[in-house]
């Protein structure tokens, strides 16, 4: 008798410790799903439901939906946080909406931010713009892509977070699947089954979504069936923005090169390469290599940079980095500092276009 309570003081304290340890786990998180009913939900009351403990969505043969509906989050919207659910899902698509907006209360239509998930082996991980209402992106990451929205609002492909099929490999079919969604400021990530899908930097100010509702999606097309449970959300602290240092550290390409209104042929920037550590930077060409020092100054309008080469050289110049585009225009043979990025006829200005080296 006494082994066996001492035997089970053992068990119940293991469990009081394994308990412990989740609870710390998941320190921050709120449940937005109570496991029974809808509450804190809207949607059509046709296809959601709550079956088996889980939200489902299900379509039909017999009465097809004509357009994506949504059953939206309604307590309040989410702006930087992080998302914690499991989901199912047999036949069609479905995704996850984030800091989004409802674009037809009659229908339940919402659009913004999406992570896309479906039955296929094509989707699931990307981030989607539903609806354009993120300025008519479409796919803004497929699978496995690191990319920067720059400034321009160009999709420009920063890395990669491994090969899409490797990733897929990783989703179990018609079973419960993790899904984690981190928005802070503008980076936003996607991650299931603990890998990985997407890591986007959003700098389209003009386009970018920064809060809004959570809406979970049943598409149309063929009849479907999704599941979602354990959904629990984080809120988190704004990001602070990358200051211009960071964003330049790293491997660079010269593009185009400007010199004295004259345009160097692109042949000869082939073997340019630049690179920067810290507050140093090396560049080598075919005929020999230069380095030193550099310092900014983002107060200025335009930026402003002042580079100490090895040799001796001092040149004032402004510049300006966006996603995986550096560009900077300097003063040679003494001249004062640019005011613009541009070079013309005995200025002794050079206008310089760097290029991320792609990984």
């Amino acid at each position: 008798m006494t082994q066996i309570l001492v035997r089970n003081s053992i068990l119940v304290c293991f469990g009081l410790i394994l308990g412990a340890a989740a609870s710390a786990q998941e320190a921050g998180f709120k449940p937005l799903f109570n496991g029974r009913d809808l509450t804190g939900w809207e949607g059509n009351a046709k296809l959601w439901s709550v079956k088996d403990g889980a939200i489902t969505g299900q379509t039909s043969a017999t009465d097809p939906i004509k357009v994506n509906t949504f059953l939206v989050y309604t307590a309040e919207p989410v702006d930087d946080f992080e998302l914690r659910l499991s989901y199912r899902i047999v036949g069609g698509n479905s995704g996850i909406q984030y800091r989004s907006k409802v674009t037809d209360q009659a229908q339940w239509r919402v659009g913004g931010y999406q992570a896309d998930f479906e039955a296929g082996k094509t989707y699931s991980g990307i981030l989607y713009d539903e609806g354009a209402v993120a300025g008519g992106r479409g796919i803004m990451a497929e699978r496995g892509q690191k990319v920067t929205w720059d400034k321009d609002c160009k999709k420009q492909v920063t890395g990669s977070l491994g090969k899409s099929e490797d990733i897929q490999a990783k989703i179990k079919n018609e079973d419960w699947n993790d899904y984690v969604i981190t928005a802070q400021g503008n980076h936003l990530v996607h991650q299931i089954n603990g890998v990985t899908t997407v890591d986007v930097t959003d700098e389209c100010e003009s386009k970018r979504l920064t809060s809004g509702v959570l809406a979970l999606q049943i598409h149309v097309g063929p009849p479907m069936t999704v599941q979602f449970k354990n959904i629990r959300l984080k809120k988190l602290a704004g990001a602070a923005p990358r200051s211009d240092l960071d964003q330049l550290q790293g491997d660079w390409t010269l593009a185009e090169l400007v010199a004295n209104g004259e345009t160097v042929p692109a042949d000869a920037l082939a073997g340019v390469k630049l690179k920067i550590k810290g507050n140093e930077y090396h560049v080598e060409r075919s005929d020999g290599q230069d380095q030193g020092t550099f310092k900014l100054n983002a107060s200025t309008n335009p930026k402003s940079m002042d580079v100490s080469a090895e040799s001796g050289a001092e040149l004032p110049a402004i510049y300006d980095v966006s996603g995986d585009t550096f560009k900077a225009c300097y003063a040679v043979n003494g001249a004062a500092r640019p005011a613009e990025f541009k070079s013309t006829p005995g200025s002794d200005h050079v206008l310089a276009v760097y290029k991320r080296k792609s990984q």
